[in-house]
């Protein structure tokens, strides 16, 4: 459930599933993002948009990145910011999610950044009834990741098609490449579902045994060959192997796993000219990636993070910050805004 446009205190909008989203959605955050982007350039970096508001990051599990990035946006929105950990936390007294929702709502909270380990939590955070803000999913369990989806998104645009020519146009045509552990991915999920929605053909490259059941009726194709795929991708996302959340043997060793699925600039050579090799962090250098091509110019990594906390920022401005988009506020004076 999202509603961009119609999001107020009384009626919040949530961001659960790439899947919620529409192709105007999608289109709209970007450019949205795109504008905060050009806030990031100016000496002073910080809207007041949502000033009296709060965002609490409610983390159940280990996070660098995200956490960091949702902190960044908020602030720069000039929200108030709680961060949660639930180690050190009642949640590891055996605190329900239901108790600590509860505490948060009577804390005031206007939005919470849910990660868990658990796939689902954020739908249920966000239907129970427990809380009465938005709830944004940040990564739950091996199901969906969707902002990590739209930075992502807004990476492609920008390389691909430019950050002036890409306002207002999706990613039609665009032939996008996603490698790795498909199966304990919950960036891959997001992915396909928001890529397809922009119009973008995605194939899944991995090994069988690191592909889901039913990834025959994802919106996408399905190789085992990256060799073949390469020579006509724009974008290839390799993604890490998750070693901590497999309890089994997946493939035979992970030198058999890099040789057959590692991108190294022998394989990036193969690639167009202009098509860009992406990875959404943490990497295992030497496995599903050398550092040639995690240095290299056509790398987007870095790029992806700092893209992070501006699509974050367009994702709190829509959900928290009225019913118009962006473009007319953040250009505004602060007078204009404060008075929202």
């Amino acid at each position: 459930m999202l509603r961009l446009t119609g999001a107020s205190p009384r009626t919040p909008g949530h961001l659960i599933s790439a899947a919620d989203l529409t192709r105007d959605d999608a289109v709209l955050i970007l450019d949205t993002a795109e504008e905060m982007a050009r806030v990031a350039d100016r000496p002073i970096k910080k809207l007041p948009t949502l000033r009296g508001r709060t965002v609490v990051n409610l983390f159940f599990e280990d996070s660098t990145r995200t956490r960091i990035s949702f902190e960044a946006a908020a602030k720069r929105l000039s929200a108030d910011v709680i961060n949660f950990s639930a180690k050190g936390s009642s949640v590891s007294k055996g605190e329900s999610l239901k108790d600590t929702a509860l505490t948060l709502e009577a804390m005031g909270a206007d939005a919470v950044v849910i990660r868990h380990g658990s796939s689902g939590a954020p739908y249920r955070l966000a239907n129970s009834g427990w809380i009465d803000g938005a709830v944004i999913n940040a990564g739950d369990g091996t199901h969906e990741h969707p902002t990590q989806a739209l930075l992502d998104a807004f990476t492609m645009r920008r390389r691909l098609v430019g950050a002036d020519a890409g306002i207002g146009r999706d990613l039609e045509g665009r032939r996008i490449t996603i490698v790795g552990d498909i199966l304990h991915s919950r960036v891959a999920r997001s992915n396909v579902l928001l890529l397809h929605t922009l119009g973008a053909e995605v194939t899944l490259v991995a090994p069988p045994t690191l592909l889901p059941i039913g990834v025959e009726k994802w919106p996408c194709e399905v190789s085992y060959d990256l060799d073949q795929v390469l020579p006509k991708s724009d974008a290839v996302m390799m993604l890490r192997v998750q070693r901590e959340r497999m309890n089994a043997a997946f493939f035979p060793t992970e030198r058999e796993y890099s040789r057959r699925y590692g991108l190294d600039g022998e394989r990036m050579a193969r690639m167009p000219d202009n098509s860009i090799v992406m990875h959404p962090g943490p990497m295992n250098r030497g496995m599903e990636i050398t550092a040639e091509v995690a240095d290299s110019d056509r790398c987007t990594a870095v790029e992806q993070v700092a893209n992070g906390v501006s699509t974050r920022m367009a994702v709190l401005y829509l959900l928290l910050g009225g019913n118009e988009p962006a473009v007319t506020h953040s250009r505004a004076s602060s007078a204009t805004e404060e008075s929202k």
